[in-house]
């Protein structure tokens, strides 16, 4: 049996060796004997031993799992667990906890496997958490997970379908939301049909350990939070910002703001706040544009019909064909300059950033307009030469013209008059030809 009289004749809240303050219900535990939180006995009986504990967050939290409370004293025969969405402006009642829950607040008493996926929101009051002083019983539990479960399967294996109604179901959010939680102790542990009035010093409440299970609640517009003079913040991401990360930052409100989506599973949907219409009108195009566009996909802004032959993001670049102008400013109307590339001595009409053109073979210069020695310039570029005065002689008194043919005398034929022209007739070339 667990001892009524935990603190006896030895609690002290003014001697800090004797004290049991607020503060023990949430440090570390494992260490034996455990430590605890104790108030005052009952000792103004029948007067009501009403005891509130809040806990506050000063942040919106998202429940991930069961909250549990450790009872060193025996669980409660009367407790109500209280929520506030409004940082403690407003409570509603979360669940009621009584050894008779009929008597206690006039409620038909249930448990959470009673429930459905229909009935999930439903408030009750449960009889199985207040069992008076047995040793092995000193846990009451708000059960998240079993909720949960009624979406996603007894293992939670199909996570996808309790998103799915999250992402849905606005009131579903709301129950697993808060920002502050209240513990309302009315009536401690009697473990008998009346109290003894000649022992009121063993009524009390007695809490070793409250662990509530959460995440910061930032609309899915980020993966996590930070603290900061004492507060949680959401480290907001896809242009928003406040405290959930509720609204679009300034210049971004081009759509009206929305929570990012579970859906479709398994990645969801971002919702990103877009650029205003007024701030893509001024955004950055070094003169060259007036107009932007927003992709989404990459969350950036670019410039749109880009003017002066530049193109890029900001119309920082050159349009193919032309290069850049080394001596004129980003904004300058003149930023680039037509490559000129000769259209056949050159392999396209585009330059290097220096404004060299890439040339065909035997062509040459900055804009492939000159020939290599060894070739000659023609209607359709460098070409190259077919006879010359040094190597590529006409044979057999063949003179050369402007190096693109042999002019053969009458008997001979051939690129370079090495062929005697009777050497096709049937009958061959005779001797006498």
């Amino acid at each position: 049996q667990g001892n009524p009289y935990m603190c006896n004749n030895e609690c002290d809240a003014s001697t800090q060796e004797l004290a049991h303050p607020p503060e023990l219900m949430f440090d570390l535990e494992g260490r034996h004997p455990s430590t605890f939180w104790q108030s005052t006995t009952w000792k103004d009986y029948p007067k009501p031993l009403h005891v509130n504990i809040t806990l506050s967050w000063n942040k919106t939290i998202e429940l991930t799992d069961n909250i549990v409370i450790t009872f060193e004293s025996g669980r409660p025969d009367q407790m109500i667990l209280e929520k506030s969405l409004d940082y403690g402006r407003t409570w509603q009642p979360y669940q009621y906890y009584a050894t008779d829950c009929l008597d206690a607040f006039h409620m038909d008493p249930k448990s959470v496997r009673d429930l459905s996926q229909q009935t999930v929101l439903e408030i009750i009051c449960t009889e199985e958490y207040s069992t008076g002083y047995m040793t092995n019983s000193k846990i009451i539990h708000f059960e998240i997970k079993d909720r949960f479960a009624f979406f996603a399967g007894p293992r939670l294996h199909n996570m996808a379908s309790l998103y799915g109604q999250l992402d849905t179901t606005k009131k579903l959010r709301d129950f697993f939301t808060i920002t502050d939680l209240r513990i309302r102790l009315l009536r401690p542990a009697t473990g008998e049909i009346y109290v003894d009035e000649q022992h009121l010093a063993r009524y009390f409440y007695a809490i070793s350990d409250i662990r509530v299970y959460g995440r910061c609640k930032c609309n899915l517009h980020a993966t996590g939070c930070k603290e900061e003079n004492k507060r949680l913040l959401c480290e907001c991401e896809h242009n928003t910002t406040g405290p959930d990360c509720g609204k679009c930052k300034k210049n971004y409100q081009g759509r009206p703001w929305s929570p990012g989506s579970y859906l479709p599973i398994p990645k969801g949907t971002a919702n990103i706040c877009i650029p205003s219409i007024s701030s893509i009108g001024n955004c950055e195009c070094f003169g060259h544009s007036n107009r932007c566009s927003y992709i989404e996909l990459l969350n950036t802004v670019i410039c749109v019909s880009c003017k002066h032959n530049t193109r890029g993001q900001h119309c920082e670049l050159c349009r193919l064909g032309y290069f850049r102008n080394a001596s004129a400013e980003l904004d300058d109307e003149n930023v680039c300059i037509d490559c000129y590339c000769n259209p056949f001595g050159s392999v396209h009409d585009r330059c290097n950033d220096r404004g060299f053109c890439e040339c065909k073979e035997g062509t040459s210069g900055p804009k492939c307009d000159k020939c290599l020695p060894g070739y000659i310039w023609h209607s359709l570029g460098c070409q190259p030469n077919v006879c010359d005065n040094e190597l590529l002689h006409c044979q057999n008194g063949g003179t050369c013209i402007n190096n693109v043919r042999c002019q053969c005398p009458a008997a001979y034929t051939g690129i370079l008059c090495e062929k005697l022209k009777c050497e096709r007739d049937p009958g061959g070339c005779s001797h006498s030809s």
